[in-house]
């Protein structure tokens, strides 16, 4: 490329220097033709990208809600926090709850009513794929909180930190201290899956929000939401598999619904349990059948099958579990079957995770019905 070429891109750019010559701009950028020649194209980009295109976003980010109305499950931790977006006033707060159940989502909702325009520059998000020692706490954040932006009377800047209970004890100890110093300017967000594993010195300074494992009809409604938008071709019993798959993990279910849509084209319960590989609930199903009519050789043929198939122990006695809790068995057979089953869950927590202690279960629960 001749020089005149180089000096036409340049002065067709501009520059954020405002009262430079051309010349003076001319020489900045034979001194250093990447930064003048790359920043540009990036903003380009970034105004340039098509708003309306998700056809590449992951549905847990394009279905992501924006409003709290939009938010499924946890109504009345919901209402708590609308008033702190009535009245601006948001305390420090650790949001404790199951994944997938919109704790980042609410605290980003939240974030977004109360500093409306000022939500990019007035947010700073850390997720647990950022790296949060104590290193970042007296850089990354601290700089954050010092840092001065022109916000409205009575608001504040909001750091969301999320999977927090995943921070070392060192990084909360300064962190304790941070939120102490820059009280007056900054909100902080901790978003974890159990707050105990947060400080006492950070709890005593929060208010702490719970949430819990969404319904299975609110995920289904959420889903079926979905499948209209998109024309999903599906069955209420593929939907019905995505329900059991996530068990009351909103991002899951989502997730299970993307990967089986665009993996088979329709949601079925045959390429939902391909798609998740997880024992089929149904075999599982058919094997506690067998076992309430005391018919051993049946039931082992099922679990021996499962096993061959390089399901782990886990993976197989959770799944009699969950399935054993909804099955239609007398009151009676169903408790006791569920005391096993646990019995044996605990034994393969600590270790014992062979098909001999599967074994053994059949055996018990084929036992029961004959007492």
């Amino acid at each position: 490329m001749s020089d005149k070429e180089d000096d036409v891109m340049v002065i067709d750019e501009g520059s954020d220097v405002e009262g430079d010559s051309k010349k003076d701009i001319i020489k900045k950028d034979k001194k250093s033709p990447k930064k003048a020649s790359q920043s540009p194209r990036k903003k380009e980009e970034k105004v340039g990208s098509a708003p309306g295109d998700n056809s590449n976003v992951p549905w847990i980010e394009k279905y992501r809600p924006h409003l709290f109305e939009e938010i499924v499950g946890n109504e009345e931790t919901i209402v708590r926090l609308s008033v702190f977006a009535k009245t601006g006033n948001m305390p420090n707060l650790i949001l404790a709850g199951p994944p997938g159940v919109g704790k980042t989502t609410t605290i980003l909702c939240l974030a977004r009513i109360l500093l409306g325009e000022n939500f990019k520059d007035a947010v700073l998000e850390l997720n647990a794929s950022n790296d949060r020692g104590i290193d970042v706490v007296r850089n990354k954040i601290k700089l954050f909180a010092q840092q001065k932006i022109s916000l409205p009377p009575g608001k504040h800047k909001v750091i969301i930190l999320d999977e927090a209970d995943s921070m070392t004890e060192g990084a909360q100890q300064a962190l304790r201290r941070t939120m102490e110093l820059y009280s007056a300017t900054t909100r902080f967000a901790l978003a974890c899956n159990t707050s105990d594993k947060i400080i006492p010195p950070i709890q005593s300074r929060c208010a702490v929000v719970r949430f819990g494992k969404l319904s299975d009809a609110q995920v289904l409604a959420k889903l079926m939401a979905v499948c209209a938008a998109e024309s999903i071709n599906y069955s209420d019993e593929g939907l019905q598999a995505i329900v059991f798959t996530a068990q009351g993990d909103m991002r899951q279910g989502l997730n299970n619904l993307q990967a089986t849509f665009h993996g088979f084209g329709t949601i079925t319960p045959d390429n939902v349990f391909k798609v998740c590989d997880e024992p089929s609930p149904l075999a599982v199903q058919q094997m506690l059948d067998h076992c309430r009519d005391g018919n051993i050789d049946e039931a082992y043929k099922i679990i021996s099958h499962l096993w061959k198939l390089g399901y782990s122990a886990e993976d197989i006695i959770s799944n009699i579990f969950r399935v054993c809790k909804s099955c239609a068995f007398p009151e009676v057979i169903k408790i006791n079957f569920i005391k096993h089953i646990g019995m044996t869950h605990m034994r393969i927590a600590e270790g014992m995770n062979s098909l001999i202690q599967l074994t053994g279960l059949i055996a018990t629960l084929c036992s029961i019905n004959k007492k």
